[in-house]
């Protein structure tokens, strides 16, 4: 009858040969019982070894971000020493114009390449102004080709896209503070810089960047690399100029080389 508590029992007998019969009865309730408890460990085992599987697969991702870090930390002290032993090629040169003399018409070999320590030669061996000022240079070590300007403001095009070969300097256009530097979807690897009175600039789609967020840069020094990087389909700069946070046109602040 239903409501009724299950009084069934089973009984089982042992029956060993030359000894004394045993027998050993149990409720069915008591059955339903122990496998309710086998089913609870076997669901706790399962889950420990679940969570087992996860934290060892999460410590292998580990190993291997950590393997990435070593890797980008490698990369980036093999490009200080490039940018070291640029400086002391550069110094060697100026050492040898100084021998022979250099007339007026000469042009600057323009490899100067600072990164964090120490003072660095500018361009015909004169150290590039510290501090602020307003972006009035080239922002690159060659002319490049502009394949597109300005137009429809922030909300299309707000700066110049200037085709040029991979991995050529990318020069700041003034002296200022790196503000933001990073990596964007849309920018790829880019620099800000902020040169004072509203005046900002940005460089996008680089290959690899040399300076960090609140650093100070000199006029025409390289911060950067041309490159692909984020939305993009061939090498090239992305140059913005901003005043007071809108962007206006940089060929109407700096000059494209000859």
């Amino acid at each position: 009858m239903k409501g009724e508590p299950d009084r069934r029992q089973l009984t089982v007998m042992l029956v060993p040969d030359g000894r004394e019969t045993r027998t050993f009865t149990i409720s069915y309730s008591s059955i339903r019982g122990l496998a309710a408890v086998c089913a609870g460990i076997a669901v706790v085992l399962t889950v420990m070894a679940g969570s087992w599987w996860y934290l060892a697969a999460r410590a292998a991702l580990a190993d291997e971000l950590q393997r990435e870090v070593d890797i980008m930390a490698s990369d980036r002290q093999r490009v200080e020493a490039l940018v070291q032993r640029l400086e002391t090629i550069e110094d060697q040169y100026g050492a040898l114009r100084s021998l022979f003399g250099s007339s007026p018409t000469d042009q600057p070999s323009g490899v100067w390449l600072p990164p964090a320590s120490g003072p660095r030669r500018g361009e015909g061996g004169e150290r590039p102004t510290r501090g602020a000022s307003l972006p009035s240079y080239w922002p690159l070590g060659g002319r490049g080709f502009v394949t597109q300007g300005l137009h429809g403001g922030s909300g299309d095009h707000p700066g110049l896209d200037i085709a040029i070969a991979s991995d050529s300097y990318i020069r700041a256009a003034g002296g200022g503070v790196v503000v933001d530097v990073g990596e964007d979807a849309v920018y790829g690897r880019f620099v800000t810089i902020d040169h004072g009175e509203g005046y900002t600039t940005l460089y996008g789609h680089a290959s690899a960047t040399f300076v960090s967020l609140g650093q100070t840069v000199r006029e025409r020094q390289v911060i950067a690399l041309s490159g692909s990087t984020g939305r993009s389909t061939g090498p090239h700069l992305h140059f913005e100029v901003l005043v007071d946070g809108a962007p206006v046109d940089p060929l109407s602040i700096v000059e494209q080389p000859g």
